[in-house]
């Protein structure tokens, strides 16, 4: 095998299976990785420095092709379901012995990296990929070993991602040729079939949520920022809720845009990079995410390029779902440590297409986890197939359900620990619509919601008289400091208050129906909280 690079660690490749690799690249620079792109035909170079690679037909993560073996020493502690599926030892041990016949001889590059900027808690993870973009994208988003590090760097954890090696359903008892394998027993992640490079990123982070909870520490699908005076915050959201631009506040450091660990001691980063979604991406409204854009550096993925590298963050050709994979660092106010001390504000954030909820509304401890557990939000008509005119609601537990490999309560449990140990106010914040549904009304302004966030985060809006909501039981403002008065009450917003009033029984009953699958878990004053069917 021949060796390639900077530093190699002493804990070679055939610790993984892979001593038969033909030339093994090892954590190479971001230069030295975007010319093996470029030139393996991987990649395109945009007119700002860019990075721009197509995925091909698989343009998101595959949550059907997802599974999780079924062994001995994680069968007891899995959430298995519709999300968490099982999948056999033999045939895993089967299916990644032929992706090793398959790499024999081959060209891999190799990334050696920490997830979670915690020292006392972090978890290093060796990345192996074919392409040199997806080891790029490795680096851009975990956190770099000092270089006197890799010399001994021992993985706890190995993620090995094929592209162009599909799986045979019939054989390897997979869905389709598409597979993304996990194997606590094993510490292994296998990935084929498919380029999306978000199947990495988020591999790691199903680890960590499996792993940390045994440490009391929640991992959450959430961004955090922090203020001068050392306050920090913590964003839920889905995807397009506004998670990632709402926490890249100038007047705030960012901790991170997605994945955090909070221990006893505070909240800290799982990554060492940021991964946006970028379609429609405004310059004015976003610009620290818009600038990112056109860096060296930067992964775009799935961003239309004209024959001359110009971008066109609007063209939605390939995706909705195009993303930029940059370092934390590019964001002019990003901290250097990914640490910060407990919270003393929780956002929660939901797009709401129905029109229903407020644009911020503060919550008990008791409807906070009420609220985690749903994970709401609203997919829209026209931006996945099989979508028809009308709004869809989403529940995706703790805010990251395709993520979350052990049962919900566990993950709820342990913020309720941390809300009531620390004092923590809590805040349902709708980026979604207002003055109607989807289609009727419009969009919330983003100046709005982020004079409404800022209000809730420097502790003016909690001392505000607020007026019961009479659907949800939500405590909401009735007056903010440069926000109308007549958009904190969504139903002031509605000329049609009828219509109002309907929508808003509807959405009571979706979440009454999501919820019973949890009301075992959950104690009495939770159930008490829950929204009231009429």
């Amino acid at each position: 095998m021949e060796h390639k690079g900077p530093r190699k660690s002493s804990y070679g490749l055939d610790n993984q299976g892979l001593g038969n690799v033909g030339v093994a690249n090892w954590n190479l620079s971001a230069a030295s990785l975007y010319t093996e792109a470029l030139n393996r035909g991987e990649a395109s170079l945009s007119e700002g420095g860019a990075l721009v690679a197509i995925t091909g037909q698989h343009t998101g993560r595959s949550a059907n092709d997802k599974f999780i073996v079924k062994e001995g020493s994680s069968e007891d502690n899995i959430w298995w379901g519709k999300v968490n599926k099982p999948f056999e030892e033999t045939k895993f041990a089967g299916l990644h012995k032929k992706m090793i016949d398959y790499l024999s001889g081959k060209e891999v590059f190799v990334q050696d990296c920490y997830a979670g900027a915690d020292a006392d808690n972090r978890l290093p993870v060796r990345i192996v990929t074919e392409c040199a973009w997806h080891n790029l994208f490795a680096r851009n988003m975990f956190i770099q070993p000092k270089a006197e590090e890799l010399d001994d760097f021992k993985p706890e954890f190995t993620v090995l991602q094929v592209p162009s090696f599909e799986a045979d359903p019939e054989v390897d008892g997979t869905r389709s040729e598409v597979f993304v394998l996990a194997n606590f027993a094993e510490r292994l992640v296998i990935i084929g079939g498919t380029s999306y490079a978000g199947e990495i990123k988020k591999s790691v982070f199903s680890i960590l949520n499996y792993l940390l909870p045994e440490k009391d520490i929640l991992p959450m699908h959430c961004s955090v920022n922090v203020s001068n005076e050392g306050d920090s915050a913590v964003f839920f959201g889905l995807s397009g809720t506004g998670k990632t631009t709402l926490s890249a506040d100038a007047s705030r450091m960012l901790i991170g845009d997605d994945e955090h660990g909070w221990s006893d001691e505070g909240v800290f980063n799982f990554e060492g990079g940021c991964y946006a979604k970028v379609i429609r991406l405004s310059e004015e409204a976003e610009p620290e995410i818009y600038d990112t854009t056109r860096r060296f550096g930067t992964i775009l993925e799935n961003v239309v390029m004209d024959e001359n590298g110009k971008l066109d963050l609007d063209d939605n050709r390939y995706t909705e779902n195009t993303r930029a994979s940059y370092p934390i660092e590019f964001i002019p106010n990003a901290s250097d440590t990914g640490i910060a001390g407990n919270p003393k504000n929780v956002i929660m954030l939901t797009a709401d297409a129905f029109g229903v909820l407020p644009p911020i509304a503060k919550l008990s401890p008791e409807q906070a986890m009420y609220h985690f557990l749903s994970g709401y939000t609203a997919k829209l008509a026209g931006t996945e197939k099989g979508l028809g005119n009308e709004p869809q609601a989403t529940f995706s537990t703790c805010f990251g359900a395709p993520f979350m490999p052990r049962h919900p309560s566990v993950y709820a449990k342990l913020l309720g620990d941390k809300i009531a140990k620390h004092g923590v106010n809590c805040w349902l914040v709708n980026t979604g619509w207002t003055g109607g549904a989807y289609g009727t009304g419009h969009r919330m302004p983003i100046a709005h919601t982020r004079g409404l966030v800022n209000a809730a985060l420097d502790g003016t809006l909690a001392n505000v008289e607020m007026e019961k909501d009479p659907f949800f039981g939500l405590s909401i403002p009735t007056a903010c400091e440069g926000v109308p008065s007549d958009i904190l009450n969504p139903r002031n917003t509605w000329a049609d208050k009828d219509a109002y009033d309907k929508q808003a029984a509807h959405l009571v009953n979706l979440f009454i129906e999501n919820f019973e699958q949890f009301a075992e878990y959950v104690d009495d004053d939770v159930m008490s909280s829950a929204p009231k069917s009429a």
